[in-house]
């Protein structure tokens, strides 16, 4: 299905702005999207435009990748050549890499990846598919890759790449040589770790790989890119704006002759002319959140409170154009305060009998229905924990929804010990038995659905549990969807569909609710609530001309991975020490979801670590720039 959330737009440049104003940032071609699918859609006619311009009597050499990235670019590829506008018959194809040792028929190999996305479905020629041959012995793989090295180097066309989070591209690591050539490679952490979502247990995950290398694509006539998603936009900067490092090994693509980066809106958040258009060259459009945007920035780079700003500062640090559009630093400076004062709410519900005028949500209805929608049995304690709390003591009727059961994060000795537990307290013995479905079990094979049935009653109890802990009914006011688009079996997860959000619209027809709070977190590893808050925003569509939407509205929380920036939220609801106290408690509940690292290194910290030092974060930002200073602050933005 086609992506219907995207991150909150604040203000962009003029549609005047030349391109030579923006190259003073950008050291490569860049084009930014809406979404991932228009993106896609033009990265799909740049390669569909090579092929049918390439002359001669050789095939047209095309380089692929696979991974998340070129999913949707194959389906718009598949769908050209569906309407006639491009044949593969004299095209030839190279892959980027392959995992070292791996059998080309396995789910998990590039290869079946590669056909399963893309070449079964155009009339590509069977022997003009090459991948690396990943069965070769350990003793003649060296050999083998110099000579798939002499094979490739110079001939590709056009090279068609994703890139990592930490700039790799195939599996060329942080560090590699630029002149480094096609060969076996170790995998870092941070490469594994991304490959478990293919893989159904993270030590399934092969250790080595046989990559081409960076100067082998460099020799590529010429290159598509793209970055989609929040979660690259760090690298989309390194490469687009940042210094050429072998601690990022994308952005050695800054020297390359013919290049052009294809990104997403999510992916674009951290460039300068989306970030700080401000900087590129006026005149900037300046709507309200924008305004508050370079306000924040201003604070931060002279390290001042927002009423401390001087004419100055915004002279010296390139606002003159705000200040000669929207008014004097003075009125600029009360005007941002307010309205950043106007966020703190501690009635995320609405303060019944009260002048809501300058306040986040109206006081009336009172009490109001509540949906929480969490993707995980966890997500919604680690990251609304506080509001939800709020929420019930306050009145309303609060309902959560879980919409996937989770169950594939609880390991198996998690399982035995619940399973021992029962059988210590008379409930039965079937140790044994469940003892001998794990050991069953296969590498890289779904998990037996008698197993995965226990792993999410776990997780339903532990969710019961943590609503109780914040007061709400665990038997009428918790709802567990169990969306068919999670229920696979493995990590990797299907598509949403009708079947999903069917679920969804009739939660909400039977709640009718007056507040939907939704997970708005993109930097999900494996993208579960990425498609959750899909399934949200695709339910409330369908049910747009029912009356009691009318009043009704979304709001985002964001996860465990980060917090929305100020300048875009729209409500700040404030937590005590108690209540940060309460919030833990609450999170403590999920006990199967307790230290668990599979790939530990990056961050080991534990969910309720992280979501705590956040809140505190956010709350000193606060009294950084001149606002009351709070124990923690949780951030929302209205979606509508």
């Amino acid at each position: 299905m086609e992506s219907k959330f995207v991150l909150p737009k604040i203000g962009e440049l003029s549609a005047s702005v030349s391109v030579d104003s923006i190259c003073r940032y950008e050291k490569v071609p860049t084009s930014i999207h809406p979404t991932e699918l228009e993106g896609a859609k033009y990265a799909a006619s740049l390669v569909v435009k090579a092929i049918n311009e390439h002359k001669g009597e050789s095939n047209f050499v095309l380089g692929l990748s696979t991974g998340r990235s070129p999913v949707g670019l194959y389906k718009e590829l598949v769908k050209m050549y569906k309407n006639g506008e491009v044949s593969f018959k004299n095209v030839e194809v190279y892959s980027l890499d392959e995992f070292y040792p791996m059998s080309p028929t396995s789910q998990q190999s590039r290869n079946y990846r590669i056909h399963e996305e893309f070449l079964n479905f155009v009339d590509i020629a069977p022997e003009n598919v090459h991948f690396p041959d990943t069965t070769v012995p350990a003793d003649a793989i060296n050999a083998y890759c110099e000579n798939l090295e002499r094979k490739i180097s110079g001939k590709i066309d056009l090279m068609i790449m994703g890139v990592g989070e930490l700039g790799q591209v195939g599996f060329n690591e942080p560090g590699t040589y630029a002149k480094s050539t096609t060969r076996r490679v170790q995998l870092s952490y941070n490469s594994r770790k991304t490959q478990t979502a293919f893989f159904s247990n993270p030590n399934d995950v092969p250790k080595m790989a046989v990559t081409m290398g960076l100067n082998t694509i460099m020799k590529a006539k010429s290159v598509v890119l793209i970055i989609w998603g929040e979660d690259k936009a760090k690298v989309a900067y390194n490469l687009v704006e940042g210094i050429e490092t072998e601690n990022i090994p994308v952005t050695c693509l800054q020297e390359h002759n013919n290049i052009q980066v294809v990104i997403d809106e999510n992916a674009a958040q951290e460039l300068t002319r989306v970030k700080m258009p401000w900087l590129i060259a006026p005149p900037v459009e300046w709507s309200p959140k924008l305004i508050r945007k370079a306000v924040l920035w201003l604070c931060e780079t002279v390290d001042k409170p927002i009423l401390k700003l001087t004419n100055q500062d915004y002279v010296k640090n390139s606002l003159t154009d705000l200040l000669e559009r929207v008014g004097t630093y003075d009125e600029i400076n009360i005007r941002v305060f307010n309205d950043i004062q106007h966020t703190i709410s501690g009635w995320p519900g609405g303060k019944p009998n009260t002048d809501d005028s300058t306040r986040p949500v109206p006081s009336n209805p009172y009490p109001k229905r509540v949906i929480i929608f969490s993707p995980h049995p966890d997500d919604d304690v680690i990251s609304m924990g506080g509001t939800f709390n709020r929420l019930v003591q306050q009145g309303h009727d609060v309902h959560v929804a879980y919409e996937t059961s989770g169950n594939v994060a609880v390991y198996d000795d998690v399982v035995l010990q619940n399973i021992d537990t029962a059988r210590e307290m008379g409930f039965g013995d079937i140790y044994n038995e469940i003892k001998e479905v794990i050991d069953s079990k296969k590498p890289g094979m779904p998990e037996p659905r008698r197993l995965l049935d226990i792993k999410g009653a776990i997780r339903r109890a532990e969710a019961r549990a943590a609503c109780r802990t914040l007061g709400l009914d665990d038997r009428t006011n918790a709802h567990f969807l169990n969306l068919p688009f999670y229920e696979t079996g493995g990590i990797k997860k299907g598509e949403l569909t009708e079947k999903d959000i069917d679920i969804v619209v009739e939660l909400m027809q039977r709640i009718k609710p007056h507040q939907i709070y939704a997970a708005g977190d993109l930097t999900d590893p494996h993208g579960t609530h990425r498609v959750c808050v899909e399934a949200v925003l695709r339910a409330f569509e369908r049910l747009k001309d029912e009356e009691w939407t009318k009043e009704c509205h979304i709001w985002l929380y964001r996860g465990a991975w980060q917090e929305w920036d100020l300048a875009v939220a729209d409500m700040a609801v404030p937590l005590s020490p108690a209540e940060m106290i309460r919030k833990r408690h609450a999170i403590f509940r999920h006990l199967s979801q307790k230290d668990i690292v599979p790939f530990p290194g990056e961050d080991s910290r534990e969910f309720w670590e992280r979501a705590e030092e956040r809140m505190q974060n956010t709350a000193h930002l606060f009294d950084k720039i001149g606002l009351p200073e709070y124990q923690a602050i949780e951030l929302f933005v209205k979606l509508c």
